[in-house]
């Protein structure tokens, strides 16, 4: 794996040189954009408003627009010289729960490699001594010019950093909870259905969506109909539903 990050992760007088990688891959779905009438490709060009011409990557920088109108253009070099400490350390602010940290925060993961023979040490020790204190590390760290919010948490062995939204990025939602009453032998089949369907081996899933994407495909060019998924029906008996939801998992 290629390093995406290089710094330190410093806690207390305590500094380990790490490295960051990327922990997941995305999977893409093909796609191109074309025209839909000749399936030609559609090209998106980045132009100069002023003169209209292409502008080619090199000569593409960020621009930052004054209260008063004017634009500031920042190049590369510019945002390498922010005044931020956390440009090359993950300074940890803390250590709080794993539950404390709301599950809607988080944002994207890092795997945290020590860098040199120096780092070794320090790195299992912070390592070990979150799994023993079962904590995770609340730091900042600035990634891509930007600082994030960031948890630092064991995981077999080794450090993951999880990046996470900062809290005014989260947008709150109307009142979408329901004040429909429930029974106690609703909730206690709803339970028993949990225990009975307890136990997903995650690692085993797939995504099907490749794979009905070419069944689409396949059917758009040889005019063959596909058979359409059969719609959810929701209960109108509940506790039907939930007796009957039972007896279908036991027979698995």
């Amino acid at each position: 794996m290629r390093a995406l990050w290089s710094g330190y992760v410093s806690f207390g007088l305590v500094t380990i040189p790490v490295q960051l990688f990327a922990a997941t891959e995305e999977h893409g779905t093909g796609f191109h954009q074309v025209h839909a009438s000749d399936g030609a490709r559609i090209r998106h060009r980045r132009v100069c408003e002023r003169e209209d011409v292409e502008v080619p990557p090199s000569e593409i920088a960020r621009g930052w627009q004054r209260p008063d109108g004017r634009t500031v253009v920042l190049l590369d070099e510019d945002l390498a010289a922010l005044p931020l400490p956390t440009k090359r350390t993950v300074d940890v602010l803390g250590f709080v729960d794993e539950r404390d940290v709301d599950p809607v925060l988080y944002a994207k993961p890092y795997w945290v490699g020590a860098a040199g023979e120096q780092g070794q040490r320090p790195y299992a020790l912070l390592v070990e001594a979150l799994a023993r204190h079962g904590t995770v590390a609340v730091a900042k760290v600035t990634l891509r010019t930007r600082e994030r919010l960031a948890v630092l948490r064991p995981r077999h062995g080794m450090l993951v950093l999880h990046t996470l939204l900062w809290p005014e990025e989260i947008r709150e939602p109307d009142d979408l909870s329901s004040n429909a009453p429930v029974t106690d032998r609703e909730l206690e089949l709803a339970e028993l259905l949990m225990d009975q369907l307890a136990g997903v081996e995650i690692a085993e899933l797939h995504d099907d969506y490749a794979a009905a994407l070419e069944q689409l495909v396949a059917a758009k060019l040889t005019g063959a109909g596909l058979e359409e998924p059969e719609e959810p029906v929701t209960a109108v008996d509940l506790m039907a539903a939930l007796e009957a939801s039972i007896r279908a998992a036991n027979k698995h």
